[in-house]
């Protein structure tokens, strides 16, 4: 066996390792040699045994803890226990049937659809359930209005296909009255309900600076009310944690100091925010076990994420935080159902548009 890479594992070494594993991930407890011995069904000696253990830790596969006479593995360990020594099976009936059942089965908002999903998460999996919320203007509009204000303003009321509503109050450069403004919505309704804010700012920006002059008051009107209207905000994107209390139950992140630092990285979202966007760009399952996340708060945790989305593009990632000792042959296949359930859920919103 080649000590300086795991995958270079030979089949013994590769079935005590998985058995290792196991046995740590169901007791949370060091495993000695009598007990892989029992256990893996191996036909070797313990000296056998134990020079197969003292190769793996020197690869940096598994570690003593204090004076224990047993192993337990490391996170680079368990990393290719994920990587190549498990095989993930779907969701059970039962549980996909569960998640089904628990998410809103009639319209409902996305932030609200959102916030179900981390709910169903944290108590599938009993870990903090996480999920990023997208921008407003990623989802299609489905009506806009105007309502007239003092002082040449006006409050748009954008009615978007996940339905959700958002007001905003622009500035005119001169005032418009009751019938120019409900004029330019049913202008904006008709010829732009189903894209996007940003492809309908800049389609306008783009036929107010071909046609200039040419343009007509009803459209110009309609162009400078939507450019002010879909203009970019700052900010916006969110993400949203629940059961994060279900992490003071696990020994490995009882530590009142790695405690504090984890509930305020959830409270402050973002560099927990940063990390799901990094999710969410790539396609599938990510998983961080760790320090691979990059973020000292999440360094005695996991982080497993599923991107989801909309008409095949991406909105953003869902996911758990837990301790590194989880199930991940269970918790995998949860998270992944779950991101294709809730994209299933928000493309059916879209296509009813």
């Amino acid at each position: 066996m080649t000590r300086s890479h795991g995958h270079d594992l030979d089949a013994r070494a590769r079935r005590l390792l998985r058995t290792l594993i196991a046995q740590y991930l169901a007791n949370g407890e060091p495993v000695g040699s009598r007990t892989l011995s029992r256990s893996s069904g191996l036909d070797v000696s313990p000296a056998t045994i134990r020079n197969i253990m003292a190769d793996l830790e020197d690869a940096g596969l598994v570690a003593s803890p204090h004076t224990s006479a047993g192993r337990v593995p490391t996170p680079r360990g368990l990393r290719l226990f994920v990587d190549s020594l498990i095989e993930l099976q779907p969701l059970p009936r039962e549980e996909m049937a569960r998640l089904k059942r628990e998410l809103p089965p009639g319209p409902t908002t996305t932030r609200d659809l959102l916030g179900n999903v981390s709910a169903l998460l944290s108590a599938m999996t009993h870990f903090a359930g996480v999920v990023t919320v997208p921008r407003q203007g990623d989802f299609p509009l489905r009506h806009i209005d105007f309502v007239p204000l003092p002082e040449s303003r006006v409050l748009v009321i954008l009615v978007f296909s996940d339905n959700q509503v958002q007001n905003r109050i622009v500035q005119l450069a001169k005032p418009l009255d009751g019938r120019e403004l409900e004029q330019a919505a049913n202008y904006l309704n008709t010829h732009f309900a189903g894209l996007r804010v940003d492809d309908i700012r800049a389609h306008l920006l783009r036929e107010l600076r071909e046609a200039g002059s040419e343009l007509n008051r009803l459209v110009a009107s309609a162009t400078e009310l939507a450019a002010a209207s879909f203009a970019p905000q700052g900010g916006g994107e969110d993400v949203l944690v629940s059961g994060q209390t279900n992490l003071m139950s696990y020994a490995e992140l009882a530590d009142l100091d790695r405690l504090r630092e984890l509930f305020e990285a959830f409270q402050k979202k973002s560099e927990l925010l940063q990390l799901m966007e990094v999710c969410a760009r790539a396609p599938g399952v990510r998983l961080f076990i760790g320090e691979e996340s990059g973020f000292a708060a999440l360094d005695g945790c996991s982080v497993v994420t599923a991107s989801y989305g909309v008409q095949g593009r991406v909105l953003g990632a869902v996911g758990v935080i837990g301790p590194t000792r989880m199930a991940y042959d269970r918790v995998i296949p949860v998270v992944q159902a779950t991101a294709g359930l809730l994209s299933d859920a928000l493309n059916r919103v879209a296509t009813s548009l």
